[in-house]
C-alpha cells in the first residue's frame, strides 16, 4: 500500500513539473519569430540609405528589439530606432545604438 501511493505521488509530481513553464526561456517558435523580427529589422536598417552604422547588432527577445552598435550623427541613431518600432512584429526598441563624435 504504502508503495502504491508513493508511485501514484512520484507520478503526479512528473507530470506537474513537464507541465511548468519556464521563465525566461522561449518556445521554439517564439525564437524563429524573434529571429525573424531581428532579420527585418536588420535589413530595413541596412537598406535606409539614410541610416549608416559602422557596427550593428539586432537582437529580439520576445518582440523586444535591442539594436547597438556605433554611429556618427545622433539622426541616424534616431532613424534606425524608428525603422526597428516600425517593423512587423516589434513591440518595444532598445536603442543602445552609441554616437561616436
Amino acid at each position: 500500500m504504502f508503495f502504491r501511493k508513493l508511485a501514484t505521488v512520484s507520478a503526479v509530481a512528473l507530470l506537474l513539473g513537464a507541465c511548468t513553464v519556464t521563465d525566461g526561456k522561449q518556445t521554439a517558435g517564439e525564437y524563429v519569430d524573434d529571429a525573424t523580427i531581428s532579420t527585418r529589422v536588420r535589413t530595413a536598417i541596412v537598406r535606409d540609405p539614410n541610416v549608416s552604422l559602422t557596427e550593428l547588432d539586432v537582437k529580439t527577445m520576445d518582440g523586444t528589439v535591442q539594436l547597438s552598435g556605433f554611429t556618427d550623427q545622433q539622426a541616424k541613431k534616431t532613424r534606425a530606432g524608428e525603422i526597428a518600432k516600425s517593423t512587423t512584429g516589434v513591440k518595444d526598441v532598445k536603442n543602445d545604438i552609441v554616437v561616436k563624435r
